[in-house]
């Protein structure tokens, strides 16, 4: 039977996580405070996060949710603090040496499909991760 385009394939991991490096992929606008930010009418880029960003260089543009809670603590929309910490203890491989910030508000969703999602998964695959976690405002 042929796979729909629109179903997402269940992948089994292929190594432990203690063994797993983590990107973070966020759809909840964050970005560093000196990027430009995103177009909140609608915006399909993304911005590239390095592996050693500290929480406090990080901040959203989003009007699609209320993100009072993530301008107070980062972390409650792109836990790389807690990601650090979950390294530090071994229960995961290690941080991967780049994330990406996405709006996740957009018109265009079949580009969103048929280009963005793909160079952002390219973007990921050449980086040194093993898995993602992904994010939502």
């Amino acid at each position: 039977m042929p796979m729909s385009k629109r179903c997402i394939p269940y992948t089994p991991r292929s190594r432990e996580l203690s063994q797993s490096v983590f990107a973070l992929v966020s759809t909840a606008g964050v970005h560093l405070r000196e990027q430009e930010p995103f177009n909140i009418e609608g915006d399909n880029s993304w911005r590239v996060l390095p592996g050693d960003v500290q929480a406090d260089q990080l901040m959203v543009t989003h009007d699609h949710y209320d993100h009072h809670d993530a301008d107070e603590d980062i972390n409650c929309v792109f836990p790389i603090d807690r990601l650090r910490e979950l390294a530090a203890g071994g229960i995961i491989g290690g941080v991967a040496s780049r994330h990406l910030g996405f709006m996740g508000y957009s018109q265009r969703l079949r580009e969103v499909y048929e280009q963005v999602a793909p160079e952002m998964a390219k973007l990921v695959l050449r980086s040194n991760a093993d898995a993602v976690l992904m994010t939502a405002g």
